[in-house]
């Protein structure tokens, strides 16, 4: 009977001395898949478990608990990760701790409900976001104007927006395509639907549409755009009640003087832009630098990842997690955006002085955020219509779609109270 006592007494202390850990290192030389790591982060924040985010250490890693489900998820994944005792896990937590160390642990504590926002048909261009969710394991639902116009946003805590227009200028294509099939009948369906929702234009439609976007993300919502969907929506709130359209778009004349008429405390992010009137010219406004930027050659396109404080500024922190603070700059019909033309409300998260242009920023909008991220995909330099999707495969590392996946987790972090 002692010899049993004894052995169960052994048992219990060498249980507490294995006690462990999962780290998902998040460091160039330490993780061989980052964007399938964030998959691994939001499977088991789903699975109703916590995860801190070690802020600015190891290139913004996981600490997670061990568990024999976790360890075979990684390994099927191929993702990195190491065992550490409690002994070690508490030993990186208090130097992350330290108020010499530009670092923080975050708590993660609920996978969020992913929605974006795309048309049900199939287009002749691909979307970062959604390849970058699929590859990384991350369910997310599909919704398009129907179904906000409905309300059903109030069901999602993140929202992406597809690149779409929301001028109702078709994407500004008619110059080099209005001729194709493919825009005569994307056209074509675009008026049908906006005539079964109960608008008489297209521009009504999508101008109704962001406004309740823009209600979604005031009322706490979460919402992440990329290329066109940047510039488009905020042109289309400014443009609230205002035609700004030429009449291959609607069928009637723009109105007089629409410039003048914009109302810019309408916008998320943008303001005393100025229109481009030219329906021919693949262009929206001033915002987007792609025409101001010169020759930039590719080999030299890259931007900068700004440094916040970790501890006094978590969220553009988060934002920022990456495995190094130079990314490979890429092009969209909206590649950047004009520095001069960004409120001083909204802050810069990656930019390219040289060019004096933002590529990345982030704002609070009433009880919500907002992620704008200039460019179409971070591993194809100058995508074009009918190219090939990118295959992420070839890219498990991109520091270009870590971006996007740290808006991914972001909603999922504990909130602190501020004023909004």
């Amino acid at each position: 009977m002692r010899f049993v006592l004894v052995l169960c007494s052994l048992l219990f202390l060498s249980g507490n001395v294995l006690a462990s850990s999962i780290l998902i290192p998040m460091d160039a030389e330490g993780q061989k898949n980052h964007l399938k790591a964030y998959g691994i982060t939001y499977w088991i924040l789903s699975k109703q478990q916590k995860v801190q985010w070690l802020l600015n250490y190891r290139g913004g890693s996981f600490l997670l608990p061990d568990g024999e489900a976790i360890r075979k998820e990684c390994q099927l994944r191929g993702v990195s990760f190491e065992i550490v005792s409690d002994e070690q896990a508490n030993g990186i937590l208090d130097a992350i701790a330290s108020p010499s160390m530009n670092q923080d642990a975050v708590i993660l504590e609920k996978a969020p409900k992913i929605a974006v926002y795309s048309p049900k048909e199939n287009q002749p261009w691909d979307d970062a976001v959604t390849m970058a969710l699929t590859y990384a394991e991350i369910p997310y639902v599909t919704l398009y104007d129907e179904e906000v116009l409905n309300d059903k946003l109030a069901l999602y805590d993140w929202l992406h927006l597809h690149h779409e227009d929301f001028t109702g200028q078709y994407g500004k294509f008619y110059g080099a395509y209005r001729a194709t099939p493919w825009y005569i009948e994307g056209k074509e369906q675009a008026e049908e639907s906006a005539r079964s929702l109960g608008y008489n234009k297209v521009s009504e439609a999508k101008g109704a549409v962001a406004l309740k976007i823009r209600n979604y993300v005031i009322g706490g919502g979460f919402m992440f755009a990329m290329c066109s969907a940047t510039d488009s929506f905020d042109i289309a709130l400014a443009a609230d009640g205002v035609d700004i359209c030429e009449p291959m778009f609607d069928g009637d004349a723009s109105d007089p003087n629409y410039q003048a008429r914009l109302d810019f405390g309408n916008t998320f992010a943008f303001t005393d832009f100025t229109l481009e009137r030219n329906p021919l010219k693949y262009e929206f406004s001033s915002i987007d630098m792609t025409n101001k930027r010169g020759n930039v050659p590719k080999e030299s396109d890259y931007f900068t990842l700004m440094d916040f404080s970790a501890k006094w500024d978590p969220v553009p922190t988060m934002l920022c997690q990456n495995h190094t603070a130079l990314v490979k700059g890429f092009m969209g019909q909206t590649t950047a955006f004009t520095r001069t033309e960004i409120k001083p409300t909204v802050l810069v998260l990656g930019e390219n002085k040289i060019n004096g242009e933002a590529r990345y920023i982030h704002g609070i909008k009433g009880k919500g955020f907002f992620t704008f991220y200039g460019g179409h995909d971070p591993e194809d330099y100058q995508h074009r219509v009918g190219d090939p999707k990118t295959e992420l495969e070839l890219h498990p590392t991109s520091p270009g779609y870590r971006l996007i996946l740290n808006n991914i987790l972001f909603p999922a972090a504990r909130k602190k109270k501020q004023k909004t």
